[in-house]
């Protein structure tokens, strides 16, 4: 008998829907009347209906439950959750767009969250609003678990150049 506690193997995809908090704060430039930032996520949320809950408000910004997103974690993508997990705090990204139904065009959407720092990083080129907020402790624990019943080290092999003519001789 081992004195190991028993942990239930996850699936080779794991999900867990997350309420993404986002922050409308009254611009403070000429060019936009509103910055939009999400600044928390709500690890286990349902469905929110209608979208954007005001959750609390102060002078000038207010916090809403803008969406409720599905963090998937896929087993080929452990060494980019490894490398989050490094850091301190481990973070997760939040992908937002320009909403469909604003009239001005100026509020943003959350689109997708990841925990990746690779496909994070891959996000930020375009027109995404790319923003990380901290990765809550029961969801650093499922990423946790996840790399390490998943991770499969591969071993870096350094690829021989293929020669574009035969080697002649006394020429380098």
């Amino acid at each position: 008998m081992t004195d190991k506690p028993v942990t239930q193997a996850l699936e080779r995809i794991e999900t867990i829907p997350l309420g993404i908090v986002v922050e409308r704060r009254r611009g403070v430039t000429a060019w936009a009347d509103w910055s939009w930032r999400p600044v928390s996520v709500i690890p286990g949320a349902g469905p929110v209906e209608p979208p954007g809950r005001l959750l609390m408000e102060g002078d000038g910004w207010s916090h809403s439950h803008a969406a409720t997103l599905t963090l998937e974690l896929f087993r080929t993508d452990t060494e980019g959750y490894r490398l989050n997990l490094s850091q301190d705090p481990p973070r997760l990204w939040v992908v937002m767009r320009p909403g469909a139904g604003s009239g001005d065009g100026e509020e943003l959407v959350p689109f997708t969250v990841t925990a990746s720092a690779h496909e994070g990083e891959g996000y930020q080129i375009g027109a995404d609003v790319v923003e990380t907020v901290p990765m809550p402790a029961e969801v650093i624990a499922l990423v946790r678990d996840f790399v390490e019943q998943h991770h499969v080290d591969v071993p870096f092999h350094k690829r021989e150049r293929k020669r574009h003519f035969e080697k002649e001789e006394g020429r380098r």
